[in-house]
């Protein structure tokens, strides 16, 4: 009776997980192309699949596999395609559909761009599912050059950048970049860290960066650093801050950059802190 009752609520539980919608994360970096012919923007589109959400069928006794596929699109104003591709996701075989933790599926694609305003959409299809098999999201993108001092978009780590002088998808101003997916940080995660870049700076000139986290329930930890600014090409500026009893729940972090007290540029982010989740980062490059 208990083995019966035991399949039943196995069912049940799948058929829940196939009643939802598959799901898809975007997160987007925007960087300035120092291509000094076209100006434009270098784009990082970091699309994140959950895996809970797929269909799993069975391949062999004890293996089980899901199957999507994800159309990126770029959309120009008017609505006609400036990029567009076509990816498809074969997750790793797990031998027990039950288990709570399936990684999810994360890749990156940097994508070249005049300035200018877009649309960014994806498309998750599970391949597994006919009916309520496909999400679509969609987020505005623009794409300029702010006169004087500006920086470019946080991009949220899972670990320090590491100096390395590539020159792939996961390199920026000489560092080795691992993501966190949609600026999550779950279980076992202590610090957050983070790159960025300050542009137009002065060459030379020392720069007061301020780092402010800020949480649920009034958390908030601030510090600083200092970095000088690059002569002909952006200044990456890199840091980590400890997260300690930052609550659950939706955090900001806000980056200055000073000249003296004078306030030069400044950015923004948010994510999520949930310490009793597992969320395994880094992304595969397509």
């Amino acid at each position: 009776m208990v083995r019966y009752l035991l399949m039943v609520f196995l069912v049940a539980m799948g058929s829940l997980a196939q009643a939802r919608p598959p799901q898809i994360f975007l997160d987007v970096a925007r960087f300035r192309n120092l291509n000094l012919v076209e100006k434009g923007a270098e784009v990082d589109i970091y699309i994140t699949v959950p895996t809970q959400s797929l269909t799993y069928r069975q391949r062999a006794p004890k293996q089980f596999q899901s199957a999507a596929t994800v159309t990126l699109e770029v959309l120009k104003a008017d609505g006609k395609p400036a990029y567009r591709e076509v990816i498809t996701l074969k997750p790793p075989v797990i031998n027990d559909t039950t288990m709570e933790i399936k990684n999810p599926q994360s890749f990156l694609k940097r994508v070249l761009l005049p300035d200018g305003k877009y649309t960014l959409r994806g498309t998750v299809r599970d391949q597994y599912r006919t009916a309520n098999g496909e999400t679509t999201v969609e987020q505005p993108l623009v794409l300029e050059a702010p006169a004087g001092v500006f920086m470019s978009d946080i991009v949220l780590l899972s670990k320090p950048a590491a100096k390395n002088g590539g020159s792939d998808n996961f390199s920026r101003g000489g560092y080795s970049l691992t993501r966190t997916p949609i600026g999550f940080y779950g279980r076992g995660a202590d610090n957050l860290f983070f790159y960025t870049e300050v542009h137009q700076a002065t060459a030379g000139e020392a720069l007061t960066m301020r780092y402010i986290l800020t949480g649920p329930n009034n958390f908030s930890t601030t510090s600083e650093a200092t970095v000088t600014a690059a002569a002909g090409k952006p200044t990456p500026v890199v840091g980590q801050l400890p997260m300690g009893t930052l609550p659950d729940g939706e955090y900001t972090l806000l980056i200055e950059a000073y000249s003296g007290k004078k306030l030069l540029a400044g950015k923004r982010i948010k994510g999520q802190r949930k310490q009793l989740e597992y969320v395994p980062a880094g992304a595969s490059a397509r």
